[in-house]
């Protein structure tokens, strides 16, 4: 059960095109924000999406993945961990994020804007 401490598996569309960092020390990053949907009935019957929004973020060759087969509407699923940071704004405001840190990616379907 170790391996189920923090896992993280999402189905979803990419929201935008990824933005790829490329790093002085020759690291890269890629940033993909992916949309997830739960679609449920209310009270009156009526079907109502609700959208969930997450940063993904890779490093290493998952960036060359996401760089040459990952664009905005795709459909991918994803493993990875659950992360938290700060960091302060430009106004001196204290910002948190939640990312995933990406350790294996899907290429699924195809793309919602074909």
């Amino acid at each position: 059960m170790g391996n189920l401490r923090n896992k993280v598996q999402l189905i979803g569309n990419v929201g935008q095109d990824p933005v790829i960092t490329d790093f002085e020390n020759g690291k890269r990053m890629a940033r993909v924000n992916l949309a997830t949907n739960e679609h449920y009935k209310n009270n009156q019957g009526e079907r109502v999406t609700n959208t969930e929004w997450h940063t993904l973020i890779a490093w290493g060759k998952l960036v060359d993945i996401i760089e040459g087969f990952v664009a905005k509407g795709k459909e991918i699923a994803v493993e990875g961990k659950l992360t938290h940071r700060s960091y302060e704004d430009k106004e001196g405001n204290k910002r948190y994020v939640s990312e995933i840190v990406v350790s294996e990616i899907l290429l699924l379907g195809g793309n919602n804007e074909d």
